[in-house]
C-alpha cells in the first residue's frame, strides 16, 4: 500500500483532469451508477466540531474509496486548519488497500471546490458583474481560484465577521489579481455581485431573497451536515432553477432541505447536477432568472478525485 502526504498529493493531482472526473462521476450518479452508502456523521457541539465518514464505488471502476473528514472550526484559533482528513483507495477487484492518502482534507476541500466551479459554469450569468464570497476560510479561497478559468470578471466581494481574516483574504485575493472589497453585512454582497459562493459553517441564514439582483447565480457548499444553513428558506423559493447534488441528500439536508420541509417548494423543481451534465435537463434559459446549485457533498467526488492520485502514482 502506498502511504502519501498532502504535499505529495499536491504536487501529483491534475485539477483538469480531476474537474472531468468529478463531472463523470455526478452522471454516474444520477444514473445510478455509483454504490453510496449512508453518510455516517458526528457531531462535536461542545468543540464546534463535525466528522462525517463517506464511501462510494463507481460501476466499472477499479477502485473504491472510503473518506473521514473533520471540521472543526474553533481550530484557527489555535494554530489548526479547520478541516483535516483522509482517504484510503482499495482495490475493487480483490479488496486491498491501495493507498493511503493523508490529505489533512485537503482533496475534500478541493473536490468541493471543483464542484463549485463546474456549478459556475454551467449556471452563472453570461455578465459576471461582481464575484460574492461568503467566508474567509481555506475553502472561500479554493472556491475563488476555481472560478477564474470559468469567469473573467476579477472583482470580488468578500464577507466576514473577523477584520482580521478578511484582511488576509484581502491580501490573498489581491495576490491572485482581484479587486477586492471586504464586508461585514451580507446584504452588501448580495446588492453587489451576481455570482455568490456561500462557503460558512454557518447554522443561521445568512442571505435573504429582497436582497438579489435579477440574474444572480448562488453555489452553496456550507450547509453539508444537519443544522447547517446559509440561506433563508424564502430565498431557496425564489430561485428560478434549483439544482442539487444529490435529491435524497440534500432533501435531508443542505439548503434545499429548510425550503421543502417549510413547504415552500416541492422536490418537483429540483434537478441534479449529474442530469444538467448530461443534457437532461435545462439550466439557466434567461439572464434573468436567479440559479441556485446547493453541494452537500457527494461521495463520489471522493472517489474520483482520489482515482486521479492514484492514476498519477501508477504512471
Amino acid at each position: 500500500m502506498k502511504i502519501l502526504d498532502k504535499q505529495q498529493i499536491i504536487a501529483l493531482l491534475d485539477l483538469e483532469l480531476a474537474t472531468l472526473r468529478i463531472e463523470e462521476g455526478f452522471i454516474a450518479f444520477s444514473n445510478g451508477k455509483v454504490q453510496v452508502p449512508p453518510v455516517q456523521a458526528l457531531a462535536f457541539n461542545a468543540a464546534n466540531g463535525d466528522c462525517c465518514i463517506k464511501t462510494a464505488f463507481v460501476e466499472g471502476s477499479d477502485t473504491f474509496t472510503v473518506k473521514v473528514s473533520t471540521g472543526f472550526y474553533d481550530n484557527p484559533a489555535k494554530g489548526l486548519d479547520s478541516n483535516d482528513g483522509l482517504m484510503l483507495v482499495c482495490s475493487a477487484h480483490t479488496g486491498q488497500p491501495l493507498a493511503l492518502l493523508q490529505d489533512q482534507g485537503w482533496l475534500t476541500c478541493m473536490r468541493t471546490a471543483l464542484a463549485g466551479r463546474i456549478a459556475a459554469r454551467l449556471l452563472a450569468p453570461r455578465k459576471v458583474k461582481a464575484i460574492g464570497i461568503l467566508g474567509t476560510g481555506v475553502q472561500a479561497r479554493m472556491q475563488l481560484e476555481q472560478l477564474m478559468p470559468v469567469s473573467d470578471c476579477r472583482r470580488v466581494i468578500v464577507w466576514g465577521r473577523s477584520d482580521k481574516e478578511l484582511q488576509s483574504y484581502q491580501r490573498f485575493a489581491s495576490e491572485l489579481g482581484f479587486e477586492v472589497h471586504t464586508c461585514k453585512q451580507a446584504e452588501h454582497v448580495a446588492r453587489e455581485a451576481n455570482l455568490i459562493v456561500c462557503a460558512t459553517p454557518s447554522r443561521t441564514p445568512l442571505l435573504k431573497a429582497e436582497w438579489l439582483q435579477p440574474g444572480t447565480h448562488i453555489t452553496a457548499v456550507g450547509a453539508d451536515t444537519p443544522g447547517k444553513q446559509e440561506l433563508d428558506p424564502a430565498l431557496v423559493a425564489t430561485a428560478d432553477r434549483i439544482i442539487v447534488d444529490s435529491l435524497s441528500q440534500c432533501s435531508q439536508y443542505g439548503e434545499v432541505s429548510h425550503a421543502l420541509k417549510a413547504g415552500l417548494i416541492n422536490a418537483q423543481q429540483l434537478g441534479e447536477l449529474g442530469a444538467l451534465l448530461a443534457g437532461r435537463i435545462p439550466g439557466r434559459t434567461d439572464e434573468d432568472q436567479v440559479t441556485l446549485v446547493d453541494l452537500t457533498g457527494l461521495a463520489v467526488q471522493d472517489a474520483q478525485i482520489s482515482r486521479c492520485v492514484l492514476e498519477f502514482v501508477r504512471t
